[in-house]
């Protein structure tokens, strides 16, 4: 709700399709900064805890959004300064969240996990923005914000009814020696590598046709606000049923070849959206694009997790935070500023055709792991 709502607020403050793309992007830069040394510090300290504290921040953000909105304050100088500061703390939580899930449910089951979490994600992506065009039609922007920011109690609530699931306080690493080990392991083995590589070229490339999504629905397809949640419910329920297939697979899916599969179909769902202006034509072709992003998603982040020894995990998952995350700035720059000068229509066009050389040429790499992403 509060995507879909900040992305249509900016829209309506500055009418520039760069600055839409600029506000996703500093709400990304400091995941750029900082997630490296989020994964360092999810591998030293208590996760659980860190968790709820970066959840109770987050939900402070969200609050001062709404007061700002309704009180008519809100300017976009304040919604880039409180992105600066959400992208902050996500640089920290991500890696906390990502490594927490195998402490819950151990190596076997974590292929299932990571796949049921993201079907929980992305079913938000249908419901979130079907509420949220429904409150911006009804009530106004600012009741997305203090929404989002009352269900944060539900995610902290649940954190703290936890037990006989939470580790102890987890590793200590020595100093310095913490990050560069990381650096060495995700860079210097070749399927990390690899799937890290083939994650950076999606995130710049391939999944930055959402934060241009009001732009495609405003300027190509010509709807307002309820289309643009219509698309992003499209793209949710893609992922879910994705997510919900991977969940179903489990320990019979093929790492490498889903990997493969899911680089092409979303490739061809994107540059294929670029040539329609049938609405339900592109809500079709997104919903493809959501269901093979998760598919390529799940599959990259358990076999990382999985192939990674158990005192790393953290630290990877920081690199994988910072490909997914932290190369979005570059992404939502280059398809803003095409946007805004070529056409949206050209920037979606080139996401699709990026993604599909880099699957081509990065994709076989992966075969390299051996057996599903359950074994150890």
């Amino acid at each position: 709700m509060q995507t879909v709502a900040q992305g249509w607020l900016v829209l309506q403050l500055t009418n520039s399709p760069f600055k839409v793309g600029l506000v996703s992007t500093l709400g990304s830069l400091p995941i750029l900064a900082f997630t490296l040394y989020g994964g360092v510090l999810a591998d030293r300290v208590n996760k659980h805890r860190g968790i709820i504290l970066f959840q109770s921040l987050m939900m402070c953000e969200a609050l001062t959004l709404g007061i700002l909105t309704a009180t008519g304050r809100v300017t976009v100088a304040w919604v880039m300064a409180l992105a600066v500061f959400l992208g902050t703390l996500s640089a920290f939580e991500v890696p906390f969240r990502q490594s927490f899930v195998i402490e819950m449910v151990g190596r076997e089951d974590l292929l299932n996990a990571i796949a049921l979490n993201s079907s929980v994600f992305n079913l938000s992506r249908i419901i979130g923005p079907v509420i949220a065009a429904a409150l911006i039609a009804a009530v106004g922007l600012a009741a997305c914000f203090f929404a989002n920011a009352t269900s944060f109690l539900a995610v902290i609530i649940a954190f703290l009814s936890m037990r006989g699931v939470v580790r102890g306080e987890g590793r200590k690493v020595e100093g310095q020696g913490t990050f560069q080990e990381g650096v060495r392991y995700a860079m210097g083995e070749k399927v990390p590598r690899s799937l890290l590589l083939l994650t950076a070229a999606f995130s710049v490339f391939g999944f930055s046709f959402l934060p241009m999504l009001p732009v495609y629905a405003q300027n190509v397809l010509g709807v307002g606000a309820t289309g643009y949640g219509g698309l992003m419910s499209a793209v949710g329920l893609g992922a879910s049923v994705g997510a919900l297939a991977m969940a179903a697979l489990g320990s019979r899916a093929k790492g490498s070849t889903l990997i493969r599969f899911g680089g092409l179909m979303f490739s061809t769902a994107l540059a294929l959206v670029a040539l329609v202006s049938q609405y339900w034509i592109a809500a079709f072709l997104l919903g493809l694009a959501g269901c093979s992003m998760i598919l390529n998603n799940v599959m990259t982040n358990s076999l990382l997790q999985t192939q990674a020894p158990d005192d790393l995990r953290g630290r990877v998952m920081g690199f994988y935070s910072l490909m997914v995350l932290g190369m979005a700035p570059f992404g939502s720059l280059q398809a803003g500023w095409i946007s805004e000068h070529l056409g949206v229509r050209t920037s979606l066009a080139l996401g699709g055709t990026v993604c599909a050389i880099a699957t081509v040429g990065l994709g076989p790499l992966t075969s390299r792991v051996v057996g599903n992403p359950s074994s150890p």
